[in-house]
């Protein structure tokens, strides 16, 4: 897809956070914008108000990167916002057939990596990749997002667990916050790859199915959470307070390798305890009623 609406509706929604005072310029009689005018942008970033009204049409191809940083200090953008307009950017560059094809290959989960997964099962671990796809997960991460697992229609998706499932309200404590994350890391994997098929039919579908989701994503906002921590009530074990770390894998893969633990001597951490052992048992059951055959009738 174009991403020249993107660009468009981000470019505006910056403008329009950012009152004359903030930006130190003066204000002259009555404004019917409570932001700034493109014109105010263009003499704050140091280019022609026709420059820049080209710009916020969408059109990034072939914008320097001393603009790009312009435009971000006019804008004042955060880092990850910063990061967005230039990948806003990047996609908006020359052969975009070569990109989509390269987006076709889907990144698998190599085995040395569901090994290192696998290898901590006192603690949740999972890999997931840039649209929040859960690819691979260790038991007791499973156990933790047993929900989500329940689910049939998330398909291990975290944004779709997030707006679709009811359950999901309850099992986040600070949902919105969580909601938030989920709408600003697409928005930021949109933004690097505006031709990923999948990222657009995900998007549509949240779109379409939750109006949380619109209006969220309506905001145009980026976020990143490399570390956070996570307020979770499970249906089993109760309140859960977990640290959660994301770690990028060192390839182009984009997936992510997210650990959750707790401090020693917490509740969490004999919560974490407690769920270990229903999930083994859980899954002990379920192996045995899969293996169990019935006996055969006596004469």
């Amino acid at each position: 897809m174009d991403n020249r609406d993107a660009v468009s509706a981000f470019l505006r929604s910056r403008r329009d956070r950012i009152s004359p005072e903030q930006a130190g310029l003066p204000v002259y009689g009555q404004r019917r914008v409570a932001g700034l005018r493109r014109g105010e942008v263009a003499t704050l970033a140091g280019v022609s108000v026709e420059y820049y009204t080209r710009l916020e049409r969408g059109n990034l191809r072939g914008v320097s990167d001393s603009v790009l940083d312009a435009l971000s200090r006019a804008l004042r953008l955060d880092d990850t916002e910063r990061m967005y307009l230039y990948d806003l950017a990047h996609a908006a560059g020359p052969a975009p057939e070569a990109r989509a094809r390269k987006r076709a290959v889907r990144p698998t989960v190599r085995p040395s990596v569901a090994r290192i997964v696998e290898g901590m099962p006192g603690l949740p671990a999972c890999v997931m990749n840039s649209r929040l796809d859960a690819l691979a997960a260790n038991p007791l991460c499973r156990a933790l997002y047993s929900e989500m697992y329940a689910d049939p229609t998330c398909g291990a998706n975290v944004a779709r667990f997030s707006f679709l499932t009811p359950a999901a309200r309850r099992f986040y404590v600070d949902w919105e916050h969580m909601a938030r994350f989920a709408v600003g890391a697409l928005r930021i994997e949109a933004g690097k790859n505006p031709y990923d098929r999948e990222l657009s039919n995900l998007i549509g579908e949240l779109s379409t199915r939750s109006e949380a989701f619109r209006v969220m994503w309506g905001s145009q906002d980026v976020h990143v959470f490399r570390q956070s921590t996570k307020r979770l009530n499970h249906p089993v074990v109760g309140f859960l307070e977990v640290d959660q770390e994301t770690m990028n894998l060192p390839d182009e893969s984009g997936l992510s390798v997210l650990v959750y633990s707790a401090p020693p001597g917490t509740a969490t951490e004999d919560g974490l305890k407690l769920l270990a052992s229903w999930s083994a048992t859980t899954g002990r059951e379920q192996a045995a009623e899969a293996t169990d055959e019935p006996s055969p009738r006596q004469p």
